[in-house]
């Protein structure tokens, strides 16, 4: 008789921690759905766009009075915009941008990214949105004059980039360094004879070299830059191809462009975004 109420008691508990878990568990069923509808674009947290990008890359990508700024950013927040999404930005080493991508820890990658097949290997790419040139920056007094004449000189690139590739493609055996800084150490220590850039930040760092740094020579990049994503985000992607489409429309992307890059001509054959808008000027 005396264990008839504790067996009464536990029954009840075990009974009220059971229905309980029935409400966690049916709770949890229905929050697959929900929170599909919620995050449609499977980002890391609903309406959030989180950006891998650099920090000393100039114009395109840095940081300036402590925030993430430059052509590239700019022109994601725009595009971000259009689709009703905010941008957080981490900076991070382009050597490891586009396997962070890949892995989840960002939902885009922004620096200047150059598309290429190699490249198509590990992430997915929206529509370009910029062109570029390749560049060779030489120690001011140096005879280095042309990309033909690296050949046997000791030249720094910065790691998995395309001018990693370009310089690897014509085995100059390039110095690898993290970033553009280090690049741009090198060339002031004299410890190289070139940096094979991505022109426009090559000749907007060597503006800011005292005459120490100078640009030498460019050649026009034969694919565009792009930003980047997971394989398997293509509604991200579709959502920030679109985006661009619009920011090219409204004449926003040219208002950067002229902000960024005063005086720069756009080659005739290439149009950012899909195709289907022409730009606003």
């Amino acid at each position: 008789m005396s264990r008839t109420p504790w067996i009464t008691r536990r029954t009840a508990l075990a009974a009220t921690g059971a229905a309980m878990m029935l409400a966690v568990s049916a709770c949890g069923s229905g929050s697959g759905s929900d929170q599909a509808a919620d995050n449609p674009l499977d980002l890391q947290r609903p309406g959030v766009l989180h950006v891998g990008t650099l920090t000393d890359a100039p114009p395109n990508v840095f940081l300036k009075d402590g925030q993430f700024t430059g052509f590239d950013n700019d022109l994601l927040k725009a595009v971000a915009a259009k689709q009703g999404l905010t941008v957080e930005f981490a900076g991070t080493d382009f050597s490891g941008l586009l396997s962070q991508v890949k892995s989840g820890k960002y939902d885009v990658g922004s620096s200047s990214v150059t598309i290429t097949e190699k490249r198509k290997q590990t992430v997915a790419f929206t529509n370009g949105y910029d062109f570029g040139y390749i560049g060779l920056n030489v120690p001011a007094g140096s005879t280095l004059k042309s990309f033909d004449q690296l050949t046997g000189k000791r030249v720094v690139v910065v790691q998995g980039t395309v001018q990693d590739d370009y310089a690897t493609g014509k085995k100059l055996d390039p110095v690898r360094v993290p970033d553009y800084n280090g690049a741009m150490n090198q060339l002031k220590a004299g410890t190289v004879d070139a940096w094979v850039s991505p022109a426009e930040i090559g000749e907007k760092l060597a503006g800011e070299s005292g005459g120490k740094v100078l640009l030498a020579a460019k050649e026009l990049s034969p694919t565009p830059m792009a930003y980047a994503v997971a394989q398997d985000k293509t509604k991200l992607k579709d959502a920030l191809d679109k985006g661009l489409d619009e920011v090219v429309k409204d004449g926003t992307w040219q208002k950067l462009v002229d902000q960024y890059y005063p005086g720069r001509k756009t080659p005739a054959d290439f149009t950012p975004g899909s195709g289907a808008v022409k730009i606003t000027r």
